[in-house]
């Protein structure tokens, strides 16, 4: 079980170097905007690929960042009344949830979203627009990575409610940090 939460903590910390770095994007993402508001009614001009950037950083951000929110236990959920529950009912709760509904998810989305993000590649599909970002075949690419990473931060969180059923941890999330403690 050791090995397992070692493997569990080298996934956390994945998630959170990750979860920290992107979320930049989300001030990137502000000013970006704002530079094309600001161009557009101050001085009727406008960039295709600035509007189309908005449309790529916000995709990243929120792609890049779902793993970091599985482990802020951020995701999501009505907690009526799982947020009164023991760790170990929480743990049963996580391992079903995890099992039938977070993995069969990831397969699924890689299962249908392989194939298209492959055959954009191939194309070498170009901008969404005349003007635009060519970066397609890069942004479709980025499901594939989501369902990874969600993938990879249930693994972690099944490794420790297997860890609490065990008796081995006290707790799901035992060090959890909040974002601005970074």
């Amino acid at each position: 079980m050791r090995a397992a939460i070692r493997l569990a903590d080298g996934l956390d910390a994945a998630s959170r170097a990750l979860g920290m770095s992107v979320r930049w994007l989300a001030v990137l993402v502000v000013v970006v905007q704002f530079l094309v508001v600001v161009l557009r009614y101050v001085w009727s001009s406008s960039f295709v690929w600035m509007q189309e950037s908005v449309v790529y950083i916000h995709a990243a951000l929120f792609m890049l960042a779902i793993g970091y929110a599985y482990l802020l236990d951020a995701h999501v959920r009505v907690d009526f009344f799982y947020g009164e529950w023991s760790e170990r009912k929480k743990a049963i709760t996580d391992i079903i949830g995890i099992l039938f509904t977070v993995f069969p998810f990831c397969a699924l989305l890689w299962w249908s979203a392989f194939g298209y993000v492959e055959r954009s590649f191939r194309m070498g599909e170009g901008p969404m627009a005349v003007g635009g970002l060519p970066l397609q075949p890069w942004l479709k690419s980025l499901i594939l990575v989501m369902a990874t990473l969600l993938g990879m931060q249930a693994l972690s969180i099944l490794i420790r409610a297997v860890a609490v059923l065990t008796g081995a941890a006290p707790s799901i999330f035992p060090r959890r940090q909040t974002v601005a403690e970074g």
